[in-house]
């Protein structure tokens, strides 16, 4: 299952707090910030999807990731490989270097982390 852009935005906000209260998600977007009620309408359907689960206090639920960032993002870019480079790594990676308009700094250090990649295999 994947996230909308408003659902994906509402859990970095849970993976960045850990947990929180609506109030402290509400706190975490910048101004204009989203209605209460959207934000409970996107907490239910991420809860659906078991992304999100959450405590209650009383009536109050503090919501907490069920799922990690780092696993989250590397399904999406595995995905992404597959659907729109033909599972070629390689083409993923000269289309990244190319199009994202990295500094000499910047290719020199993704070659010393594939360089370091490397060495562990």
């Amino acid at each position: 299952m994947q996230l909308s852009k408003t659902e994906e935005e509402l859990m970095n906000h849970i993976w960045k707090l850990k947990k929180g209260f609506m109030k402290d998600l509400l706190e975490a977007y910048p101004e204009p910030k989203p209605k209460t009620t959207t934000v409970a309408t996107l907490l239910k359907r991420m809860a659906d999807k078991g992304f999100v689960g959450y405590k209650l206090f009383g009536k109050s639920r503090e919501y907490y990731p069920l799922v990690k960032k780092k696993d989250y993002f590397s399904k999406h870019v595995n995905g992404l490989i597959k659907n729109f480079f033909n599972d070629s790594s390689s083409q993923f990676a000269s289309f990244f270097t190319k199009e994202t308009n990295l500094s000499k700094v910047e290719l020199e250090e993704l070659r010393a982390i594939i360089d370091n990649e490397i060495k562990n295999k």
